[in-house]
């Protein structure tokens, strides 16, 4: 670990990647240093920006160093190579942080742990992969609290950035294109803990089998902090939030009691923090609820992981699954959980998706989103039953292969609805 704050002063840098981080590092740096930008959307001469000695490289999130354009030249330099977190982490040690991880909850359960430490009266800011990128926060103190969402992706070019308290919800197979095994992603998330110092907190799922795994094979020097032990129902019943009745969500707050014991927070402000969380957009949201009929949009379902809790955990469901396949992504559901499941694939890829679903459940086949919902908006209207029905929109795998991002594809299942609910 280096001890100087000022190791990004009076430096030759190259910053490689131009989306939010890479601009924000470029402020944050540029009035002390000598800064070069690129990214691959821009033609430069390759021959004249690799003769440069650059001191460091702060290279983005979204830069794969084996597919980029200067692909040669970061392996080449791959120890002068650093992140925006590792600029945050040398000018804010004295802070205490609090960073989560994991395949799924991440954005959820940081906005949680946010909204709880707000309400508590703490000076807490919401950073990383959710919120600003972490050198756009301004008035900061030694009093200032910061929540950081942390992707494998971040986590992978790190070598500097530590964290007080770290949080590593749950692993399951995801991102393999970029990090190739599930070791290499395994390792990207547990940089979190190998960084950490006595000190400090590490927080870990260790019913999860990849997380156990790892620390039967390495040891760490944090304290460990097991979360093994099922929420209390009376605890449930006293927040009385269904937002909590999945699985996946009870599992996020399970971390966020053991953090408010950590830090002896009030429980009395707890319970009403925790009362009136209403979740992200896209993510398990409710966006129409009867009493015949919901519609939940889970779009940021991107793996089979992230959409199995709500499968486990509703009644006569209509599944809406489709996209752009994750490698290496496995769906641990069997038979008898799926007696009350019906599946509607769409896109592409349905091929896919028909091939790991047949022997389970029912299921139909369309060519896109669109005459998907409208024939399954028809198909509840004329259904005779009385026996509530839930349509979940959860792709279980990227949208890249239609949209930008889940945002987008989110936003245009909310379309989707308000044109044919009624039809």
């Amino acid at each position: 670990m280096l001890i100087n704050s000022n190791i990004f002063y009076k430096k030759k840098i190259l910053i490689y990647g131009l989306g939010k981080s890479g601009l924000s590092a470029y402020k944050f740096l540029k009035k002390d240093n000598k800064i070069t930008t690129h990214d691959d959307k821009i033609k430069v001469d390759y021959k004249k920006l690799t003769k440069i000695e650059f001191d460091y490289i702060i290279i983005s999130p979204g830069i794969d160093i084996n597919k980029c354009n200067l692909s040669k030249f970061l392996k080449n330099n791959s120890k002068k190579i650093y992140t925006d977190l590792d600029i945050f982490y040398t000018h804010h040690k004295e802070n205490n942080k609090i960073t989560i991880t994991g395949t799924n909850g991440k954005s959820t359960t940081a906005k949680i742990l946010y909204e709880v430490l707000k309400e508590q009266k703490v000076d807490v800011r919401l950073i990383g992969n959710i919120g600003n990128p972490a050198l756009l926060e301004k008035k900061i103190t030694n009093k200032t609290v910061f929540v950081i969402e942390a992707s494998s992706y971040q986590l992978e070019y790190s070598k500097l950035f530590k964290s007080n308290i770290s949080i590593i919800l749950n692993i399951s197979p995801d991102h393999l294109e970029r990090h190739k095994t599930i070791k290499k992603y395994v390792n990207a998330k547990f940089k979190l803990i190998k960084n950490q110092s006595k000190k400090d907190l590490a927080i870990l799922n260790t019913k999860n089998f990849y997380i156990k795994r790892k620390l039967e094979s390495k040891k760490f020097l944090s304290k460990i902090i097991k979360i093994e032990k099922k929420i209390d129902n009376t605890f449930l019943r006293k927040i009385n939030n269904q937002y909590f009745n999945t699985d996946g969500n009870k599992e996020n707050l399970r971390f966020i009691l053991e953090i408010a014991k950590i830090l002896k927070l009030k429980k009395d402000t707890l319970i009403k923090t925790l009362k009136r969380f209403k979740g992200l957009k896209y993510r398990q949201e409710v966006i129409f609820k009867s009493n015949k009929l919901t519609i939940i949009n889970d779009s940021k379902a991107t793996t089979f992981s992230a959409s199995i809790s709500l499968l486990k955990s509703l009644n006569n469901i209509h599944w809406i699954v489709g996209g752009q396949a994750k490698k290496g992504d496995k769906l641990l559901l069997f038979k008898k959980n799926c007696k009350n499941i019906k599946a509607y694939i769409f896109g592409n890829n349905k091929i896919f998706f028909e091939s790991k679903l047949k022997k389970l459940m029912k299921y139909e086949s369309f060519l896109d989103l669109k005459s998907l919902v409208k024939k399954l908006l028809i198909e509840i209207q004329i259904d005779k039953k009385k026996t509530h029905k839930t349509i979940l929109f959860s792709p279980a795998a990227a949208s890249f292969d239609n949209f930008k991002n889940f945002e987008e594809r989110g936003e245009y299942f909310n379309q989707l609805i308000k044109k044919y609910k009624n039809v």
